[in-house]
């Protein structure tokens, strides 16, 4: 296998374009479903980007075992979005008997299926995305605040504005690079943590208890959680090109994913690192 390159140009197009527009389309489905249907709503919106993000990874990573993989992601997704959404003093730490269970039939699947090549890669991955599954959950307390869904929104835009302006910036100055291969740099990163916190401190009117300050200091954290989280996602979708390039004496092979998967991995996995975190900072500040 060799490392792909992302040249200036169209393959830098390719990496932010899609990823940017699909975040609207994210954060738009995580704010608005709320709005007109509730609780239920937020419950749709999370799940949706749950089950996408389960077929995504399972097919980007390559797990070995691909229907056992997805029943095992599908079920930990329902499993924690109906701990989080249905109960009536939902807590994070009802996820611990998803995972406790999840890790368990990850073990048994893995164990069953023949043969067994890949298996540390392949049990490594699934217990990752039920992590990430699980964390996307987290997404279902933020409005059930006291201030209700107004911290949501808040931190969904703030979260979402990050990720499009790292995105824009970087398809333009990806410097300097964070990174060999990613087409991601230090100027992106730094302006997004900078369009969170602005994103933040327009909307501590809104309802939520945050002066100005923790305002700032809120927005500016999710868009670092988020930046980061964007870097990560990156190396996964360079690793996931370099599996199709071309090796010395052939042609490149076929892609083994979807044409939206990549796209899809580079806006969960951030808003699923920043939602534990949204919570975490909502208590402290």
């Amino acid at each position: 296998m060799t490392s792909a390159v992302l040249q200036p140009g169209s393959s830098a197009r390719a990496h932010h374009v899609p990823a940017a527009g699909l975040t609207v389309v994210a954060v738009a489905l995580l704010a608005v479903l709320p709005l007109f249907l509730g609780d239920l709503g937020r419950l749709a919106a999370v799940l949706i980007l749950q089950l996408g993000l389960v077929l995504a990874w399972v097919q980007v990573t390559g797990i070995q075992g691909f229907a056992g993989s997805l029943a095992v992601g599908a079920a930990a997704a329902v499993a924690a979005d109906l701990l989080l959404g249905l109960a009536v003093r939902p807590a994070l730490g009802g996820l611990l008997a998803v995972f406790g269970v999840g890790f368990l039939a990850v073990v048994v699947q893995q164990m069953f299926r023949r043969p067994r090549q890949d298996l540390v890669a392949s049990l490594s991955g699934a217990l990752l995305l039920m992590t990430v599954v699980g964390a996307l959950a987290a997404l279902l307390l933020l409005g059930r605040s006291p201030s209700g869904s107004s911290d949501a929104v808040v931190a969904l835009l703030a979260v979402g504005v990050a990720l499009v302006v790292g995105h824009l910036v970087d398809l333009v100055l990806p410097r300097p690079q964070l990174a060999a291969d990613v087409p991601q740099g230090l100027t992106g990163l730094l302006l997004a943590v900078v369009a969170g916190a602005v994103v933040a401190f327009l909307g501590r009117d809104s309802g939520n208890a945050l002066d100005g300050v923790a305002a700032v200091v809120y927005g500016a954290v999710l868009g670092m959680v988020a930046a980061l989280m964007a870097l990560a996602a990156g190396y996964v979708v360079v690793a996931a090109h370099g599996v199709d390039a071309p090796d010395d004496d052939g042609p490149a092979c076929e892609p083994r994913y979807s044409v939206w998967a990549l796209p899809l991995l580079q806006v969960v996995l951030p808003l699923a690192a920043c939602a534990p975190v949204a919570l975490a900072m909502q208590t402290v500040l």
